[in-house]
């Protein structure tokens, strides 16, 4: 049975976000929805929605179908209410009045804690209002489920339960997710479109095999790319040439050829442009200026304790040497957010008899705020500040993180979370670390910017300390692991063990 369907959609806004999209959603399919930052996943779920008109081409759904859309954004006017009372507006009034029992059910169900029930959403974590608004639209009990970004906010324990709760719904439910987390994908998908100007890609594969697919069809358009540009070359060669020979002679049929090449050639270089050269994100570098020291930062047995002098932990006698790239690995309130603002004070200059670095130290820090921005300033002033180039420099360094010069000298409180993260690690790279201190580099980032950070902090060798619920990106780039075990930091293997015991921690 089919629940929706697209044919031949197409949505422009100022640019195309996407055309030519062909797409059925029927019984048991877990779409992943995979696009760089601002290329159109909301808009599309909105238009599913019916909420977003679409410019080109139509949209079928089944007749009385209920879709249930988590969306990034908290509607206005909830966050007063008390947990309980937000979930129970996503159904009708009526319906809400007299089976009250459901919202129960739907946070139950995610195993939302009873104390939290009656608290105003605004009270509330950032995670828990996610899972609050998730059981929002469940509690409806939707025929098709659109969620956007659904871990935000999330750390690991909830990420495991809101898995656990997906594979346990219907398996005829249909899904469609968008989201930047792979790891998060891998595990809930069977399918995934990579939604593109031109030529998005569908398969039936959860993310990273579906990931290698669109590798080697890249690679292949690229080949095909090449030849039709070779083939192209040859034709305006061949005009050329006829166009001195008609010249010559007088002949307006070669003076014709000649036009007629030409527009062959203009046609094949139009058509066969790859989609994978569609990139709107811009790149992300970073550097690893050079320090003779070995051991950057040491540890003798560091105390980091709460505001009010609660002991969180110890950190035993560990070091930092060049080319480490350190994960804290930890449950939320632990003090892995305390021992990063420890760090991060030694490293700007605090004294502190138990943590010492060397003094060829540059540090490069980035807390999960971004407070290192000036959210008054402009990202022109932003990479003018502190650092050589001048005006010139710094819009093509801007332009190359992803950011026009239409963005340039606008405030950065207006950028995208995304756009923000790119200047956060652009301002980074143009003080020249030897050690980065990363508090969740990857929120606001998509896997595109995800994956050139990882390239980056391998490909020159960077040294950090680095905190990520980002399972993909832990993996690919730590070479040490440090674990927060009952008020103690102590090494480890690798994390595994740690994401395993999130997981199990998240069904009790």
């Amino acid at each position: 049975m089919t629940h929706l369907s697209l044919r031949g959609l197409g949505i422009t806004l100022g640019t195309p976000l996407f055309s030519g999209l062909d797409l059925t959603l029927g019984r048991g399919d877990r779409l992943g929805l995979v696009a760089a930052n601002g290329r159109g996943k909301s808009t599309l779920l909105r238009a599913m929605t019916g909420h977003h008109e679409v410019t080109a081409g139509e949209i079928t759904r089944a007749r009385g179908l209920r879709i249930g859309h988590l969306e990034q954004e908290i509607p206005e006017g909830l966050m007063s209410l008390p947990l309980h009372a937000a979930v129970l507006s996503g159904l009708a009034a009526e319906t809400a009045e007299e089976e009250s029992w459901r919202a129960d059910i739907a946070l139950d169900d995610l195993s939302i804690p009873e104390e939290f029930r009656q608290r105003p959403l605004a009270a509330l974590s950032g995670g828990w209002q996610r899972l609050g608004m998730l059981a929002r639209q469940w509690v409806a009990e939707p025929d098709l489920l659109l969620m956007d970004e659904p871990t935000n906010h999330l750390d690991l324990g909830r990420i495991a339960r809101l898995e656990r709760w997906i594979a346990g719904l219907p398996r005829d439910l249909p899904l469609v997710i968008a989201s930047h987390d792979r790891a998060f994908l891998d595990a809930v998908t069977n399918r995934t479109l990579f939604l593109r100007p031109e030529r998005s890609r569908l398969y039936a594969l959860p993310f990273s095999p579906a990931r290698v697919a669109l590798d080697e069809a890249d690679a292949a358009d690229g080949r095909q790319f090449d030849n039709a540009m070779k083939k192209a070359a040859q034709l305006r060669r061949q005009a050329a040439k006829l166009k001195n020979i008609g010249i010559n002679s007088g002949s307006d049929l070669l003076i014709t050829k000649t036009r007629q090449l030409k527009d062959r050639a203009a046609r094949i270089e139009e058509t066969a442009r790859p989609a994978h050269l569609e990139k709107s994100a811009g790149a992300i570098r970073l550097t690893n200026s050079g320090t003779h020291a070995k051991a950057l930062v040491t540890l003798d047995d560091a105390q980091v304790t709460t505001p009010d002098g609660r002991r969180l932990l110890r950190t035993g006698r560990l070091w930092v040497e060049q080319g480490d790239r350190i994960v804290l690995l930890g449950a939320n309130g632990t003090g892995k957010t305390r021992l990063m603002t420890r760090l991060a004070g030694v490293l700007t200059g605090a004294e502190d008899a138990a943590i010492r670095t060397t003094p060829s130290v540059v540090a490069g820090i980035s807390d999960q705020g971004l407070t290192q921005l000036d959210r008054f300033a402009t990202p022109a002033e932003a990479v003018t500040h502190g650092f050589d180039g001048g005006d010139q420099r710094a819009r093509a360094l801007l332009a190359g993180a992803g950011m026009g010069i239409d963005i340039q000298g606008g405030r950065i409180d207006a950028l995208s979370g995304g756009q923000r993260a790119r200047l956060a690690m652009l301002v980074l790279r143009l003080t020249r670390p030897n050690l980065y201190l990363l508090d969740e580099p990857t929120n606001h980032l998509d896997i595109e910017g995800q994956e050139t950070l990882e390239a980056e902090l391998m490909e020159h060798g960077a040294t950090c300390i680095l905190v990520s619920h980002d399972r993909s990106f832990v993996r690919a780039v730590g070479t040490r692991f440090w674990q927060i075990v009952r008020g103690r930091l102590v090494e480890v293997e690798g994390p595994e063990p740690f994401f395993a015991e999130m997981s199990g921690s998240a069904c009790l």
